[in-house]
Parts: C-alpha cells; structure tokens; sequence
C-alpha cells in the first residue's frame, strides 16, 4: 500500500509517499520568511503553503517515479495546528480524493510525531510510554497498541519548545531556539545555575515551563551584556538542564507506575542531545528499552503523517468530505 502524507500543520510544506514502513520520498520546505519575526507568522504560512503545495507533490511523486493514481490512499493532519495552515493541507487532500477516487484519512499531527519515531525502528513491542515533546506540545501518553492512546499528563501552560525558543530569544539566539541552546550547552556547565524545575501537586505526569521561562527573564534582568556573553554556555546549560531532567524523571516515573518496560520519545525537542542521552542512560540503569527517532523525523514532516494515516488506511478507515480542520484538536484512540 502506497500513502501520500500531506504535512501543513505550521510553517513545514511538506508531502512524503511511503510504503508500509518505508518512506520512498520526505520533502520538506521550512519556511524561512518568520525568522525575522521571532515566530511563526500565520498568514505568510497560509500564503506560502499555497505557493509550494504543487511543486513539493510533484516533486515527491518524482522520486519515486510514481503518479497519484499509482496511491491506495492520502494521508493529512487536520490538527492540532494554524487553522490557515492546515486548511490548505486538508482541502488539497480532498480535491485530489474527489478527482481520483482515492481514499483520504485525517490524522492528528501529535500521532503524526509518534509514527515519526516508529518509522526509524525495525520491531516495536506494545505497550510504550510517549513523551510527545514540541513547540506546542509536552505530554506523557500510554500506546497500548497501534492507534490505541491514553493520554497520562500534558503541560498547563508553555510546552518544553516554546520553553526553549523563549528562553533563545532573551538571550539573543534567534528563532527557532532549542538547536542553538543544545549546542551551546554543550560546551557549558549545567550547574552553572540552579534554575527551578516544576513539580505540580496531585498531577504527577503534568508539567508547566511557564516558571522556568520566567525565572530566566528575572536572571538575566541585573546581568551586563558582556557577563551575559561570557557565561552564555554555562547559562544556557543550566537552563537546558532543568527543563531535561523533568522530561526524564517523568518519564521513567510513567513507565515504572505501569510496569511498562518500552519508552519513546517523539516531536522536534526528541532531537535535543541531551534529552536523548539522558533518557538513554536513566532507561539503561532500570532495563527499559528506548525508542529513539532519526532526527530528520523529529521535526514536522509528512512521512511521519503518511505513515499513521497507514495504520488506518489498511484497516479500511477514510474520512468524509466534510472533516473541518481542528487547530486544538485532541489525541484521541480508535475503538476497540
């Protein structure tokens, strides 16, 4: 079964075709225009997805040496995302399903993200604990089966990305900015600085980064730029490490409360080095196994879309003509 996978969620134009578990073609084109602004800007990512839709399906059916009518089915997020965005994805999903007969399924761009990891792994064993971590997303999710979720904690406000891409910006490192602290950090000291970590009462697998975003702001508020500059790695190793090490612990603490062996991480911040290591490492010494995804999966891609759109394609599932787009739209599991 061969899938076209749409990706519009945000500021990625990006369409992929797979077969079951392996992708023939990933393109992706970021949209550079919203560096400038410190963010996305959802209209200029309306506008340039409309520009590049065409071009990038063409371009991936290419690669493959393969046409739309050579697909069983299309594959598109319908949310959680910019609305704007997203309706360009979804409604050439339907045009293309209408004029060719060929099925469609929406898929929640967060399942997307963990089909992004399942794609980079040979033999998977159910049940895994997810650790969905992006710009917009921090939750903990139980996967007791394919397309079978149960949602444990999320955060209560600022996810961990958008932690990172605040924190980058006060301190002058341009948008996006979780790669430009993880390389910095590398080369400093993560007790540099003991930045506070959230611990909410009563929900165990919840998180907040609102404090820790905060709590940088008041740091840096009586620090000369030159103290700033000098101490930049040091800084942005002590900040990275806070907000790693409640990812982590939370983490191994879901899978030791299920007696699950299986963790995974998923979404842009699963590249983050230091997430990775320590996750691998905390995983090592309790006999867990650790599902890693490729970091070219990691960010927003439709090969990660095609291939959750696959797990319900070949079960005979399609959406109608009617599905709407979904900026916050919920994980949600199939029945049984």
């Amino acid at each position: 079964m061969k899938v076209l996978g749409i990706e519009t969620s945000c500021d990625e134009t990006s369409v992929a075709v797979i077969e079951e578990n392996s992708v023939l073609s990933n393109i992706i084109s970021s949209q550079e225009v919203h560096a400038q602004f410190g963010g996305v800007v959802p209209e200029l990512a309306s506008r340039a997805h409309i520009r590049l839709m065409m071009p990038i399906v063409k371009r991936a059916l290419q690669e493959t040496g393969a046409t739309i009518t050579d697909m069983q089915g299309l594959a598109v997020t319908y949310g959680p995302g910019l609305v704007g965005a997203l309706l360009v994805g979804l409604n050439f999903a339907k045009g293309v399903s209408q004029a060719t007969g060929k099925p469609f399924i929406g898929v929640n761009h967060m399942e997307g993200h963990i089909y992004g990891n399942l794609l980079s792994q040979k033999t998977v064993n159910f049940p895994i604990i997810f650790l969905i971590v992006s710009g917009g997303h921090t939750m903990l999710v139980k996967m007791d089966d394919h397309l079978k979720y149960k949602l444990l904690g999320r955060t209560r406000d600022d996810a961990v990305g958008e932690a990172f891409d605040k924190g980058a910006k006060l301190l002058g490192l341009g948008y996006p900015g979780g790669p430009a602290i993880d390389r910095l950090a590398a080369e400093g000291d993560p007790d540099f600085f003991n930045f506070p970590r959230a611990h909410l009462k009563n929900d165990p697998f919840g998180f907040s980064y609102s404090g820790l975003k905060t709590a940088l702001l008041v740091y840096l508020k009586d620090k000369t730029e030159a103290y700033i500059q000098s101490n930049l790695n040091h800084i942005c190793a002590a900040y990275q490490q806070a907000a790693v090490e409640i990812l982590v612990k939370k983490t191994i603490l879901a899978a030791r409360k299920f007696n699950i062996r299986q963790i995974a991480i998923a979404g842009g911040v699963a590249a983050n080095s230091r997430l990775r290591k320590w996750l691998s490492e905390e995983a090592g010494q309790k006999n867990m196994k650790v599902y890693l995804p490729e970091p070219k999966y990691c960010t927003d891609n439709a090969a990660m879309i095609a291939r959750a759109g696959y797990e319900y394609l070949k079960r005979g599932m399609e959406s109608p003509n009617t599905l709407n787009t979904y900026p916050a739209l919920e994980l949600q599991s199939i029945a049984d």
